[in-house]
């Protein structure tokens, strides 16, 4: 099972730059695969150099940086793009072409045929330089599955050292990958990597049954930027494997994630998800009673990730009619205040009773967790009265 051996190709270069809000600066570039190299991701995916000449000087800026990362683009399948591809620098090219009816109909308008030479001619060239070789079909999940492994196998002893199957349209789902990636580790010797588009909610999903099956390879992009709903996120594939076994991530640097997430966020402008992979303000918040006490004895009843892990805390959200009083308990003794069970119960109740009627906040239960340790601070203050004669 590749679960145990893969390796992460970040897209946020490519594929998130064809995010409708994206429009990366090669400064803002340079940041990003700095922070993406300081994460641990085995390869950064850059445009195309053919899409620009500004898109040629970044591609070029990068791969100068000397990353422990190999830096990829990502090209046509054609003479042309591959040959500027390679004057770049970069350590890879990852060279696609269409093989569904749709796009062979629509795009390019090539046969199967037409399309293995194309290859032959492409990676021909290629084999003259020191560079990784990916072929990847597009819009694997519709096209032909007998069309598919013809080009994978014709590729295949060609000598590329990856071939890509791509959900283009994020139609696939978990068993369709699983199949489609498993019957292709038994025709190809080369390594196998999944690209998955999420317009349906299966990236990640479908990006560990690629695993499973035996692909070796799987494209991320920070906060799954990308083209339409974008592709399988960093976080989300980080936190599927930690749950399986945190030794599987163990070789990232997982407290980046969150500087990564807000980087990408920032630049692209929207916000993180409140229910986003580790990142979301919400992801590791404890609410109802019953979850924040047995959050507070154990927290592994109620979370599959420790977010210590992650350099971030969980939060115990007490000002509300769901609290517990254990969870009071816990602010109470995070403030530093001595309060008997009675007393904390007490505070429970007005807390549910207030919050029937309107939204409270954190530092107005705080105010009645200091109001009440006042109150008995007075007490103990005040004498008790003497006996009269």
């Amino acid at each position: 099972m590749s679960v145990q051996q893969f390796a992460i190709i970040d897209s946020t270069l490519r594929e998130g730059e064809q995010f409708v809000n994206a429009f990366f600066t090669t400064e803002q570039k340079i940041r990003i695969a700095t922070l993406l190299d300081a994460f641990g991701v085995e390869y950064i995916e850059l445009t195309t150099p053919l899409a620009s000449p500004q898109s040629e000087k970044d591609c070029r800026a990068i791969a100068r940086l000397g990353l422990r990362a190999k830096t990829l683009t990502h090209t046509r399948c054609a003479l042309e793009d591959v040959r500027v591809a390679v004057e770049t620098g970069v350590q890879g090219v990852d060279v696609v072409i269409g093989t569904s009816s749709y796009l062979r109909k629509f795009s390019h308008g090539k046969s199967i045929e037409a399309i293995v030479e194309m290859a032959g001619e492409v990676f021909e060239y290629l084999k003259k330089f020191n560079v990784e070789m990916r072929f990847s079909t597009e819009d694997s999940l519709r096209s032909n599955v007998e069309d598919l492994y013809r080009v994978y196998e014709a590729v295949d002893k060609m000598g590329v050292h990856r071939v890509g199957v791509a959900d283009t349209v994020g139609i696939g789902t978990p068993r369709q990958i699983y199949d489609l990636v498993a019957n292709l580790r038994a025709r190809v010797k080369a390594d196998i990597e999944f690209h998955g588009h999420n317009d349906t909610g299966c990236a990640i999903a479908n990006a560990f049954a690629a695993l499973e099956a035996g692909a070796t390879h799987v494209d991320t992009s920070v906060l799954g930027i990308g083209e339409r709903n974008g592709i399988t996120p960093l976080g989300g594939l980080i936190a599927r494997l930690y749950a399986v076994s945190p030794a599987l991530v163990a070789k990232y640097n997982l407290p980046l994630l969150r500087h990564l997430d807000q980087a990408i966020a920032s630049l692209v402008g929207v916000d993180i998800p409140f229910n986003n992979y580790i990142t979301g303000f919400a992801a590791f918040t404890h609410k109802a009673g019953i979850h924040a006490k047995a959050v507070l004895n154990n927290p592994s009843t109620y979370e599959i990730l420790k977010p210590e892990d992650f350099g971030l805390t969980r939060y115990i959200h007490i000002a509300s009619r769901l609290t517990g009083w254990n969870a009071v308990r816990y602010r109470a003794e995070q403030l530093g205040l001595k309060l008997s069970d009675a007393h904390l119960k007490a505070i429970t109740e007005e807390v549910k009773r207030l919050s029937d009627h309107q939204p409270l906040t954190l530092d107005e239960v705080d105010r009645l967790l200091y109001t009440m340790h006042e109150a008995l601070l007075e007490e103990e203050k005040t004498p008790e009265p003497s006996g009269g004669a």
